[in-house]
């Protein structure tokens, strides 16, 4: 979001509404304020929507909001209820649905009722604007703008960053394999340990890191240590500096079994490493087979131990799909391009003033 917002032309002001804990720090409201822009703190426990709703409502009358862009379940339910209220163009960023816990299904499916409401939704990936389609959104109304990167991070790799991977394991490895992600069952990391058995058993030196934390932390744990892998898989926890951090590994492994389009997998492009991924959502409009990476079945150890092993015994082919990721980023992925996508959009529902009911 805050890349997006500082590529905008000049004649769009943004200010960020955002919902976080009474008396808790929020580290996006403070990356936003550092880098120039408005911010709303709201209340994240509201207990009512149309409380909240009225509340967001005000603030769009305050601020002569021209539009509402909202990221999230939560944000779209209560956005719906403000924008009507303000008569105010209203945009979903669909990024994708986990369905990861009761509570969430519950509050995605309710979602997928209300994106129907909006003027327009943007989905990050073909696969998700499919998907928002069978969900009963007018195909008139869904637009697919993908996620971007700022490729400059990534240019040059901190030294220091391959030591610190290294430091990780007990044992100096050869080769090192990371993956990041929330610790929960759809990004499919309980695949990546029965592929990392395999993996090592042919290429001992290979180690494996994941950044991350989340509800299957101690499953992961218990199977890591079970398959004697605990010298060779660390669970490494939530990392700030994780864009640091990933360049210097000499593969990505992406083994979900649902995504919208992963950061993860363009930061790796971006940073000219090869990525091995499920080909599942909108993976592979960033993984291209035989470009930038590889991509395998979802929910397959086998395949996936398959795709790391092909790279970990190819040097130069791992150097070739390197140099494709970057090249791919460069064409295809820049925040200038997204920003135009985006203006030409928000323009589009901007004029005229008046905005009918979607």
């Amino acid at each position: 979001m805050l890349g997006l917002a500082s590529h905008l032309d000049a004649d769009f002001r943004t200010v960020f509404l955002c919902f976080a804990e009474h008396g808790k720090a929020e580290p996006f409201i403070q990356q936003a304020q550092q880098r120039g822009f408005e911010t709303v703190r709201l209340e994240k426990n509201t207990p009512h929507l149309r409380a909240a709703g009225a509340e967001v409502a005000d603030h769009l009358a305050r601020l002569r909001a021209d539009l509402l862009l909202c990221h999230g379940y939560k944000p779209d339910l209560v956005g719906l209820l403000a924008a009507r209220k303000a008569k105010t163009p209203i945009v979903s960023v669909s990024r994708g649905w986990t369905a990861a816990t009761f509570k969430v299904r519950m509050y995605e499916a309710l979602d997928r009722l209300a994106l129907r409401w909006m003027h327009r939704v943007v989905c990050v990936s073909e696969g998700q604007a499919a998907k928002v389609r069978k969900a009963g959104v007018r195909p008139e109304k869904v637009v697919v703008i993908r996620n971007a990167i700022d490729a400059s991070r990534f240019a040059e790799p901190d030294p220091r960053a391959r030591a610190e991977l290294a430091r990780l394991f007990p044992a100096q490895p050869g080769l090192i394999v990371a993956s990041a992600g929330r610790l929960s069952p759809e990004k499919g990391f309980t695949v990546l340990v029965e592929a990392a058995a395999q993996v090592v058993r042919a290429e001992s030196s290979l180690g494996f890191v994941l950044f991350g934390d989340g509800p299957l932390r101690q499953q992961l744990e218990e199977r890591i240590k079970g398959l004697n892998l605990a010298d060779r898989f660390i669970l490494a926890g939530f990392r700030g500096d994780l864009d640091r951090l990933l360049p210097a590994a000499d593969t990505v492994v992406l083994p979900s079994f649902t995504e919208g389009l992963p950061n993860v997998a363009l930061e790796a492009a971006a940073a000219g490493i090869p990525v091995v991924a499920t080909a599942v959502g909108g993976t592979p409009e960033i993984v291209r087979d035989g470009v930038n990476g590889l991509l395998v079945p979802s929910g397959s150890a086998d395949r996936l131990a398959a795709g790391i092993l092909a790279l970990a015994r190819d040097p130069d082919r791992r150097a070739a799909l390197g140099r494709g990721g970057r090249e791919l980023v460069r064409n295809e992925f820049t925040f200038a391009a997204q920003a135009k996508l985006y203006e030409n959009l928000f323009e589009e529902l901007c004029r005229p003033r008046s905005t009918p009911r979607p």
